[in-house]
């Protein structure tokens, strides 16, 4: 299990980057616009700059919705191979066995 300081951190930042996801695309959107005037663009990347740091989707870290793991996350599954392990041998993922050769 991740601490939970951790879990809640980047909790926090999924919430920031959803709130300003429509801002952030549209400064971006005038900032890479060649046809706009530099000072324009200038003044949206100054705009831009001024947002938290933990509304980037970049800060984003891919945790473990069961455990809280950062490492070894299936993206599709949002769960580590560990959990989904544990869940295949409990039986709760249908169609998935343990391999045996």
């Amino acid at each position: 299990m991740a601490k939970i300081s951790a879990i809640n951190k980047n909790k926090k930042r999924i919430k920031l980057s959803k709130k300003y996801e429509n801002k952030r695309r549209k400064l971006k959107k005038i900032i890479m616009d060649k046809k706009m005037s530099l000072e324009d663009r200038f003044a949206a990347q100054l705009k831009l700059s001024k947002m938290p740091r933990n509304s980037s989707k970049t800060r984003i870290m891919n945790r473990c919705e069961i455990t809280g793991r950062p490492h070894g996350v299936y993206r599709k599954l949002k769960i580590s191979r560990i959990a989904l392990r544990d869940l295949t041998h409990e039986g709760k993922i249908p169609g998935m066995v343990k391999s045996s050769w």
